[in-house]
């Protein structure tokens, strides 16, 4: 039994079900990441699991007992908002403390607990100040500060770095990340961003249409995606998509992909990937960009990198890479070149492409085969 139990959940508003049923087990310590795109549900679980919102049917149990009609104040989880929800009028150690002070907690046990939390924190400095003194950055750990002063079971995050710019994003992400590894607090954190998914999490829930679409470890979710949509919509570039054929030769499983010029490429399928029974069929063939790429920049350690020749149509330098973008099965794919590789759009080009690291999906259901 985990620690969290979301068992067979859903959320209807009317005769609209905008969460279908939902199984979720988080075991004490884990942080789990609830993503996808808005719309998909992740807030609204959130919420369910915060008594926010209530469970239509199904269960939410934390340590073994039923959420069901509890208030959300008597479910001892601690909730930071994507907008801080600080108080204006009070100061930062105020703020902190509020929620202690409404369950009663004595003073001289307030203070302590802030003073801890300030220091791990490190905004000790900021506790006399009010929060429109304060960066965005700053605002954020008072968030983060006055949820880790109550102790609770669950902590929850609603987008939490939604409203910062993208270099204090990255900082905040880390500093989370530490905080985490340092206090060993069972988190479920909800994100549109799949970056923060896959460095922040144990384990990711990937969300569609209000259903959860792959529960696995990042490297699960980022090597095996469950699904077109998950191959899609996880890393950045995402999964380079396209079509091809399933075909054997000498006795081995093999992809024919069409090429721009009008011939065809063969890619063996790795001895890892069972194609066995698929021969004929068509299939969508998934490949991420850095799987792609120029042949010193290729993977030394993989049995399975094959070289074809293809049409640069654009390359793309970015500091320590080079996205370069071509076309496999009619369909523009990117590969990630190293920064000082001498290629140019208009040429032609060898491409290595690792086959340990394809993945196959069926063209109609879009689910993962082999």
């Amino acid at each position: 039994m985990g620690f969290l139990e979301i068992r067979n959940a859903t959320k209807s508003y009317g005769a609209v079900k905008v969460l279908h049923e939902t199984d979720i087990a988080v075991e004490e310590g884990e942080f789990l990441v609830l993503v996808g795109p808005s719309g998909c549900g992740k807030s609204t679980l959130l919420n369910m699991i915060a008594g926010l919102e209530e469970v239509t049917s199904g269960d939410i149990a934390i340590k073994g007992r039923s959420m069901n009609g509890v208030r959300p104040a008597d479910r001892n989880i601690a909730m930071v908002f994507q907008s801080y929800a600080l108080y204006p009028n009070m100061n930062v150690g105020q703020n902190m403390a509020f929620g202690l002070e409404m369950h009663g907690i004595p003073k001289s046990e307030r203070d302590k607990a802030v003073s801890q939390v300030a220091d791990l924190l490190q905004i000790s400095h900021l506790l006399d100040r009010k929060p429109g003194q304060l960066s965005g950055g700053q605002r954020q750990r008072v968030a983060m500060g006055r949820a880790l002063v109550r102790d609770p079971d669950v902590f929850l995050f609603d987008e939490p770095l939604s409203n910062l710019d993208a270099k204090l994003r990255v900082d905040m992400r880390t500093e989370i990340k530490k905080l985490h590894q340092k206090l060993g607090t069972t988190i479920v954190y909800v994100t549109h961003d799949q970056i923060e998914a896959l460095t922040l999490s144990t384990r990711i829930a990937v969300m569609f249409g209000g259903h959860v679409q792959q529960l696995g470890t990042p490297k699960e979710i980022y090597d095996n995606p469950a699904n077109i949509f998950v191959a899609g919509f996880m890393g950045s570039p995402s999964m380079n998509l396209f079509p091809a054929k399933v075909a054997t030769e000498n006795g081995e499983a093999v992809a024919k992909v069409a090429l721009a010029d009008g011939t065809s490429a063969t890619l063996p399928f790795a001895r890892e990937r069972s194609m066995a029974g698929h021969e004929g069929r068509d299939i969508i063939l998934g490949i991420r960009p850095e799987a792609i790429t120029d042949e010193d920049g290729a993977d030394r350690n993989s049995k399975a990198i094959h070289r074809i020749e293809a049409r640069v149509e654009v390359t793309e330098p970015a500091g320590s890479d080079t996205f370069v973008v071509s076309h496999l099965g009619g369909k523009e794919v990117t590969g990630r070149f190293r920064a000082d590789v001498d290629v140019r759009a208009g040429e032609t080009f060898p491409f290595a492409i690792n086959m340990e690291k394809a993945v196959a999906f069926d063209p109609e259901t879009e689910q993962r085969i082999g």
